[in-house]
């Protein structure tokens, strides 16, 4: 079996109202579909991480690396990975490695579809269901307590024991607040999770975590920018909730750095952004050694098989109509929370089934 071809179609909608984080608007949501074919007529379907507003450069950085696929083995993902991650002609991060990380995964899921098993069974497969919690809590527009209330209350009735909302994008009393109404509505029994994408400094972000700390919050996510691998090791030793960070960082070496300093409890690798399968593997490699949990940031449809084929897998994140309109319409299948897990599918490869039909009017590229 040879590859043949590999091409990306990027896809954008519309949210009713935008959403906001700590730093940044998101008004569209989108899905960057990788697709790699081979001789034999086996497709391997793949996600990349976004490169919204950069389409042409993304699709620019395709057309170069699928020549280091084009003619190999499917099997041989080390190889191509290697091949296509040169770093003195293209770049170590940013967009270039995202492309790559949906060309990886897209190889991945061909092996497991040639194969007939599910990828995390390639893998070598550690559990068939893992924790999921369900990631929300945007700030939006008219969006008021009782409202953040009702929504986390929603995501605990769809089955999840664990939520995640936003902080860093009002002062911080006021999200200290927002905190307690959040925790308050849910009751002590399911986990909360707050995310900050690195809005602070360290200092604000030691202070924001010290008040967090009587309302039983399960991490503090990104409290700092991904290249303050200092300040994250400050923010850590200075308060009792665990720090999770890595979803901004690229490949084994920027997760090395985080290891080595102890900047954080708890690794969040994307494999859409941070080099796909091969990556996020020797990623969770490395942090296994260093006894630290893998709870990776983004897309559950991948990220089921990646923490169901580990022992150190810790959560699945899990995205819901409340941050994409077209939840449960882009694929065929829709994985389903039950009593706080999710259970990878036992389809070959990945498991996606992108509905064509639906997806067909968002096509941008």
């Amino acid at each position: 079996m040879k590859v043949t071809d590999v091409n990306m179609e990027t896809y954008r909608w519309p949210r009713a109202k935008p959403i906001r984080n700590g730093r940044y608007v998101y008004p569209t949501a989108g899905l960057n579909v990788v697709k790699v074919e081979t001789d034999e007529g086996v497709t391997g379907v793949g996600l990349a991480g976004g490169v919204q507003g950069a389409e042409e450069i993304g699709a620019s950085v395709l057309d170069h690396l699928k020549q280091y696929a084009i003619g190999q083995d499917p099997f041989d993902t080390e190889r191509i990975w290697d091949d296509m991650w040169q770093p003195k002609l293209i770049g170590r991060r940013g967009i270039t490695t995202r492309v790559i990380s949906g060309i990886d995964i897209a190889l991945w899921d061909l092996k497991g579809r040639a194969l007939g098993l599910p990828v995390y069974k390639l893998l070598g497969g550690f559990a068939d269901k893992v924790p999921v919690y369900i990631a929300g809590g945007y700030y939006e527009e008219g969006k008021g307590l009782n409202d953040l209330a009702a929504e986390m209350e929603e995501s605990v009735a769809m089955g999840a024991t664990a939520v995640k909302m936003k902080i860093g994008g009002a002062p911080i009393n006021e999200d200290v607040e927002r905190v307690r109404v959040v925790r308050e509505a849910m009751g002590p029994d399911v986990k909360l999770m707050v995310d900050a994408n690195c809005a602070y400094r360290h200092y604000q972000a030691i202070e924001i975590a010290r008040k967090m700390e009587p309302y039983d919050v399960f991490w503090f996510e990104e409290p700092v920018n991904p290249d303050d691998y200092k300040g994250h090791q400050l923010v850590s030793q200075s308060t009792i909730i665990p720090i999770a960070t890595g979803e901004n960082e690229y490949t084994r070496y920027g997760f090395r750095e985080l290891i080595e300093g102890r900047c954080c409890d708890i690794l969040q690798p994307d494999g859409l952004i941070m080099g796909g399968v091969t990556e996020f593997m020797k990623v969770a490699a490395m942090a296994q050694a260093h006894d630290l949990h893998v709870a990776p940031h983004g897309n559950q449809e991948v990220h089921v098989q990646l923490v169901s084929a580990i022992p150190n897998g810790l959560t699945v994140e899990y995205y819901r109509g409340s941050t994409d309109p077209m939840w449960g319409r882009m694929f065929q299948h829709t994985l389903e929370v039950k009593d706080g897990h999710v259970s990878p599918p036992d389809r070959p490869g990945f498991g996606i089934e992108l509905n064509e039909e639906a997806l067909a009017p968002h096509r941008v590229s």
